[in-house]
């Protein structure tokens, strides 16, 4: 069932033609992917079905060439959100539904023709005419894309953060904060976020979500005083990818004055698995966007 409705998705973004592949060149391949998003406090939202292309036997220069898409720095985010409770604004999220194919192809690429297309032709593949997920260029193409119907809509990008649209009319200011496909938009006037999600629907199939709940796994709660940020579903995550779900809280998980060598000792030799604790880390780090007392640890 799933698997129909993403067919309809793709034919009626008219993603690809069936055409034959040419002698020099070579068609990647692609899969099913599966998977079911999650809410905020854990409930299970929908179950998605994707068509992702194998990126990876892409060359650069055949059949790609920039891949960089701007990412939203927290810092931006902060910004945004405090500039929010300060005026009493509104803020609310929207979510672009299948965005990467939404992207324009320049580059000729060919693709298998995927499980569960049955041509009379065996021998015919997919050229791909708009973007799909798994494509080395799929990020910018979209990007692009949205780029160009926002300023169209008389946004300027930010030079600062380039996941920052505003847009100043007649009194009237408008504030966009885009990560992939899901965008933040707060305004000074109801009527005005209400035509712009009018002209996104035009543009894309747009989930209207309401109010900010989540971003970037952390979620937003309406305060009296303003808005509380917390990431408590990712720490249970953390917690229970590691094993320590059943461990007891500690005040200070380090002992005070701690000295740790950089050298290997009987009681504290080299990890084995190094790879696993860069993991861990760069998720803590992560996680002192709403906890910054941990950055203890890392000090230390």
């Amino acid at each position: 069932m799933l698997r129909m409705i993403k067919w309809t998705a793709l034919l009626r973004n008219d993603t690809w033609e069936v055409t034959d592949v040419p002698k020099d060149r070579k068609a990647i391949s692609s899969k099913w992917v599966f998977k079911i998003k999650y809410k905020s406090n854990g409930e299970i939202d929908r179950y998605k079905a994707r068509l992702v292309a194998k990126g990876f036997n892409q060359m650069k220069g055949v059949d790609f060439e920039e891949t960089f898409s701007p990412i939203v720095k927290m810092f931006t985010v902060r910004c945004l959100l405090n500039l929010d409770v300060l005026n009493c604004w509104p803020i609310y999220q929207l979510d672009v539904n299948s965005a990467f194919l939404y992207g324009d192809l320049v580059e000729t690429v060919y693709m298998k023709l995927p499980e569960g297309y049955f041509p009379t032709d065996n021998n015919k593949v997919c050229r791909l005419k708009k973007s799909l997920y798994g494509l080395k260029q799929a990020p910018r193409k979209w990007n692009a894309k949205l780029t160009y119907a926002l300023v169209e809509n008389g946004f300027s990008q930010s030079k600062s953060d380039y996941s920052l649209y505003t847009k100043f009319d007649k009194g009237v200011f408008v504030a966009l904060l885009v990560y992939v496909d899901d965008i933040i938009i707060t305004c000074n006037s109801i009527s005005t976020i209400e035509k712009f999600k009018t002209f996104l629907k035009f543009k894309f199939m747009i989930k209207d979500i309401g109010k900010l709940k989540c971003f970037l796994g952390i979620e937003v709660i309406d305060t009296v005083k303003g808005i509380c940020l917390n990431q408590r579903k990712y720490v249970l995550d953390l917690l229970s990818e590691y094993g320590m779900l059943a461990c007891k809280p500690a005040k200070t998980p380090l002992q005070s004055k701690l000295s740790i060598p950089n050298e290997a000792t009987v009681d504290d030799p080299l990890l084995d698995n190094i790879t696993d604790y860069q993991k861990l880390m760069r998720k803590l780090i992560y996680l002192t966007n709403t906890r910054p007392d941990i950055l203890m640890l890392f000090i230390v």
